[in-house]
């Protein structure tokens, strides 16, 4: 799958997530991010998964539940679009999800685990898209979609977290920025 996707594939507010992907195949740079997931997770030690970076904002734990959330409903909407949904897909509230979320009582490893059967389930649907499967429009939150446009969405929505990781939360996940680390190309190319 070539990477290439147009503004008119995801909704406006998911702009900047889709500006940080780069590389040639949409599938494989989701393949290799679950080397960054896994790596957030061993880089983190058990007395900090519980860090909030200021009062209010979510901890460790719940940034990871948050991804694992994106993850799966970016991907299903990916689904209900590459089946030909014509009913407009629902919206949903970050912020009141993170609320509802049993993430903050859950080890991190778990939280990591989960979010790479999310990963690897996702990478396996996208991979067995066909051409007319990716470009097939539909809805979501009252935005046109493809399937392309939300798999450009999931990398970009862990990019962003990661720098966040990174940035304001002290987690050293080794290598280049989180676009550079996306953009190398596969060992042995």
């Amino acid at each position: 799958m070539a990477a290439t996707v147009s503004p008119s594939e995801y909704a406006p507010m998911h702009a900047p997530y889709v500006a940080r992907v780069q590389g040639a195949d949409i599938v494989d740079t989701l393949q290799r991010q679950r080397e960054l997931i896994a790596a957030v997770g061993a880089a983190v030690p058990a007395d900090r998964e519980e860090y909030r970076y200021a009062p209010g904002k979510w901890s460790i734990r719940e940034v990871i539940g948050h991804l694992a959330d994106g993850e799966r409903i970016f991907g299903y909407r990916a689904l209900c679009v590459a089946r030909g949904e014509q009913q407009s897909l629902p919206g949903f509230d970050e912020n009141a999800y993170a609320a509802a979320s049993t993430a903050g009582r859950r080890p991190l490893r778990d939280l990591v685990d989960e979010l790479l059967a999310l990963r690897v389930a996702n990478v396996a649907m996208f991979a067995g898209f066909d051409e007319e499967a990716w470009s097939r429009a539909g809805t979501a939150n009252q935005f046109p979609v493809t399937p392309r446009g939300m798999a450009f969405v999931i990398a970009g929505h862990f990019l962003h977290h990661l720098d966040g990781l990174r940035e304001r939360y002290g987690v050293a996940v080794a290598g280049p920025s989180a676009a550079e680390e996306v953009a190398a190309p596969p060992v042995g190319a």
